[in-house]
């Protein structure tokens, strides 16, 4: 059961909440990740690659594109934290004291970034220059300047620095939405201290965010990666990715490995996101993130059942942000509903949802289309503003009563306590799931102890679910192939409210 619950903990997890968009989980089991950001300071030359397939060679495009990037020296003071009275060794705090307090200590980072205007404004990544008491930028023919921080994204990992500079090389813009998998790319930057590394590699997927997490990203990080191969190691965030034009689709910015180094998998933002918010940073100092005020998720093939959907395509709404409003519930948009298109493009993950709507700028009036159990919808929905919303928080877990009912779900669920339905301000809704079959249709759909049934979506008409009762009864009616939506909310706060659709019999 435990690992069981482990898995649906991490799919729940990697629900969005970014009002278009998700929260980035990285638990995988045969991965760590990593930043792609470094330490030591040393010299090597640039690596030599095989022929591009469109006749100019890898060497051609580094020779071309590297005086472009730099290498982004940090330094922090990590200040350590107090030590109580009491915490060492009985006997041992006044021998301790006379060394007196533990001092601050100075921290040194590297990075890479690459130059997008000639008189000094260089992209980087938010968590190389993030708390940096200095930051200083060293070009390809080795002049350092001290650089100031105009701006920076936590949501997107994107930073902006600038010199005092004239003259500068830059690097060309691509456009990575027109990339596709199996392209050649290299990746430039300043990999464990050997500055202005080239490394080659191809695009092997697009739309990646369940196997990263940005820090301090909180509720609306992005979910859209480009994944390559080509060698990403710790000094190559904030470098570009480069196409065989020589133009810039990506910022590399993470790695997956057992070991913190290179293993194959490395990934980049894509380009059309970092220059939308480089263009922010640079113009305001800060970036105004538009959201539609949903929580979103993945489906599933029982989504998919439910809404007539031959594909296993679009976006799950799971909840709002804010819990009680925003543009998207005020459109007419409800729980359970499967976003597939928005601004008449087609959504078919949580990404390409993020993608289109940070594409828009606040305050723009977007079309919606979604499925709701089989019918198509239609609405407008005004973007607005990221902080300008506010954040779901759910109160933590609390001890059970066991009133126990079966149902055809394989489930056994409970009324809940009335002070632990006050607390986490359910209004008198709700049953908890006390125990899962392994054998039932519920099986890591719902997790026992935690999930609490609030609601019924479909069959139609949507109905709260008040007692156990309440849920039999819909459930009595249901025979083997038909669906059933509930609306659940989980009792830790890092899971929160989602929409679960199970096949009776499946």
């Amino acid at each position: 059961m435990a690992s069981r619950f482990s898995r649906f903990r991490f799919a729940a997890a990697a629900a969005v909440s970014f009002s278009a968009g998700v929260v980035f989980a990285s638990g995988m089991n045969w991965t760590k990740i990593s930043w792609a950001q470094g330490g030591t300071t040393s010299r090597s030359a640039s690596v030599r690659g095989p022929m591009a397939p469109e006749g100019s060679s890898f060497a051609d495009i580094a020779e071309r594109v590297t005086p472009g990037v730099v290498a982004v020296n940090t330094t922090r003071t990590a200040r350590p934290r107090p030590q109580a009275r009491g915490r060492a060794p009985q006997g041992m705090e006044d021998f301790l004291e006379q060394f007196g307090p533990q001092q601050p200590r100075q921290q040194r980072g590297e990075g890479s970034g690459f130059i997008v205007t000639q008189d000094g404004y260089i992209v980087t990544n938010n968590h190389v220059v993030a708390d940096a008491d200095q930051v200083s930028i060293t070009l390809s023919d080795g002049r350092t300047f001290k650089a100031k921080v105009i701006g920076s994204d936590s949501t997107t990992d994107v930073a902006v620095v600038k010199i005092d500079a004239k003259g500068l090389p830059t690097l060309a813009i691509g456009n990575d939405e027109t990339t596709r998998i199996g392209d050649w790319v290299l990746a430039v930057g300043n990999p464990l201290g050997l500055d202005f590394t080239v490394t080659a590699g191809i695009i092997s997927a697009k739309g990646r965010g369940s196997e990263i997490q940005l820090p301090n990203a909180g509720n609306f990080t992005i979910s859209d990666f480009i994944q390559t191969d080509a060698a990403i190691n710790p000094g190559n965030s904030g470098g570009p990715l480069i196409n065989l034009r020589g133009e810039v689709i990506g910022l590399n910015s993470a790695i997956a490995s057992q070991t913190g180094f290179y293993s194959g998998y490395g990934f980049a933002i894509p380009i059309t996101l970092v220059k939308a918010v480089t263009d922010d940073l640079i113009k305001e100092g800060r970036v105004r993130l538009p959201v539609m005020g949903v929580s979103v998720g993945r489906i599933d093939p029982e989504d998919a059942g439910i809404n007539g959907l031959a594909r296993v395509a679009g976006v799950k709404v799971a909840g709002f942000n804010p819990a009680d409003g925003g543009p998207a519930k005020a459109a007419g948009i409800e729980v359970g509903d499967i976003i597939i298109t928005v601004d008449g493009k087609p959504v078919d993950r949580v990404s390409s949802l993020q993608r289109v709507v940070r594409s828009r700028r606040v305050n723009d009036v977007v079309p919606v289309e979604v499925m709701r159990f089989g019918t198509k919808k239609s609405f407008k929905v005004k973007l607005v503003e990221a902080e300008a919303l506010s954040r779901v928080a759910a109160l933590p877990e609390a001890a059970a009563k066991a009133v126990p009912a079966a149902g055809k779900l394989g489930i056994t669920v409970e009324a809940i306590p009335a002070d632990v339905s006050e607390r986490m301000k359910l209004d008198g809704r709700g049953v908890r799931v006390s125990n899962v079959a392994e054998d039932g249709p519920a099986r890591d759909k719902l997790a026992a102890g935690s999930d609490i049934v609030l609601e019924v979506l479909y069959p139609t008409p949507r109905r709260a679910v008040k007692t156990v009762n309440d849920l039999q009864g819909v459930l009595s009616g249901l025979k083997d192939g038909d669906y059933v939506s509930l609306l659940v909310q989980n009792m830790d706060p890092r899971v929160g409210q989602r929409v679960v659709n199970i096949r009776v019999g499946g």
